[in-house]
């Protein structure tokens, strides 16, 4: 009896080791795809904001021709480009389960591309000095909130129905100020933002934690790969986000 209670214990402790590794190699990949959605997405915003900013100046575009910089920001197509992104962002989560995981991952790449474009003019309003200083706060900011979610022992569960309530109140607020043009509500939803996707970060951290190891439990590996898909979406979405509302709040403009 002893014997087998020895046998047990170690085996568990295989087993929880198994799982350890297995859910550092998941967040690595969680890390992996959202960091390369990034660069991604400020490549795209970089070639289409500079040359944005080069057309507004009448100066000669230097990669993307001038008619196509008219055509996507000073046409209907600009709608297009702007709610472009919550549209992919919508249908894929929808359908993600009917997809495989290539397919997955390459409309995430497809959709990060989109988000470069449709933030892309902010290489034309704001300084390229206030853009980086930016970036390095909400880098900084991401992390600690990310490391938060994954270590903390509090079950951060009950935040998701405030946050979702939240982020539900700011895109239907930004989109009616996209015709009121209020700086006092811009103001507003910047400052309310900051704090909803502070608190995703960190919620979305634990849930793409505890989903793997739901999911290791029950061995459905097979939805591994797409939940590690799904949650660098998550992790990109709030960085971005986040971003942006700290953009608007403190960003120098040219």
């Amino acid at each position: 009896m002893a014997e087998f209670e020895t046998v047990r214990r170690a085996g568990a402790g295989v087993r929880t080791a198994q799982v350890d590794e297995g859910l550092r190699t998941h967040m690595n990949r969680v890390y992996g795809l959202m960091a390369v959605a990034m660069v991604i997405t400020g490549v795209v915003a970089w070639l289409f904001g500079t040359d944005l900013a080069r057309v507004m100046s009448q100066q000669p575009t230097a990669i993307v021709p001038e008619g196509l910089i008219i055509a996507l920001f000073n046409s209907p197509l600009k709608w297009v480009v702007m709610f472009a992104p919550l549209a992919v962002v919508f249908a894929f989560g929808a359908g993600i389960n009917r997809m495989s995981e290539s397919a997955a991952q390459g409309v995430f790449w497809l959709f990060s591309a989109l988000m470069g474009l449709s933030i892309s003019w902010i290489f034309a309003v704001y300084t390229g000095m206030s853009i980086a200083q930016t970036f390095f706060v909400t880098a900084i900011a991401f992390a600690g909130l990310s490391l938060y979610g994954y270590t903390t022992k509090k079950d951060l569960s009950g935040w998701g129905t405030f946050l979702f309530m939240g982020l539900i109140g700011l895109i239907v607020a930004s989109i009616v100020n996209i015709f009121l043009a209020s700086s006092a509500l811009q103001f507003a939803i910047s400052s309310i933002g900051v704090l909803v996707f502070a608190g995703l970060t960190a919620y979305d951290t634990q849930n793409i934690k505890n989903t793997y190891l739901q999911l290791s439990a029950t061995e459905c590996q097979e939805f591994v790969g797409k939940a590690a898909i799904l949650g660098a979406l998550s992790l990109y979405l709030n960085f971005i986000n986040l971003f942006m509302m700290l953009l608007q709040l403190f960003g120098q403009r040219e």
